[in-house]
């Protein structure tokens, strides 16, 4: 679970992940990253976890678009869902990947 939120928790404002990215970094399933964060995502920016798609959980999906919108966070489709094509441009989601080593 700890590192679970610790990975999260390394995510800069603005850059976003997958459940399966976060996974990896933590040695856990997609599934236990949705889990943990359902139960203890507001002691991280939970916000900054969608899937693979870019759309955000059903039920959270208003609030977390609008806080990813709040960052700078790039939105396509009419603002449903995270635009990764923008995203890969951003140096900020550039150094995602290093701060996700936990």
């Amino acid at each position: 679970m700890r590192a679970i939120l610790d990975a999260v928790d390394a995510l800069a404002p603005g850059s976003v992940a997958t459940y399966g990215e976060i996974a990896d970094a933590a040695g856990a399933s997609p599934r236990q990253v949705g889990q943990v964060l359902s139960r203890h995502g507001e002691e991280v920016p939970w916000q900054r976890v969608v899937m693979a798609s870019g759309v955000p959980a059903a039920h959270l999906a208003e609030r977390q678009l609008a806080l990813l919108a709040a960052e700078g966070v790039p939105l396509c489709d009419g603002g449903t869902r995270v635009d990764w094509g923008a995203l890969r441009h951003d140096p900020r989601q550039q150094e995602l990947f290093g701060a996700l080593e936990v």
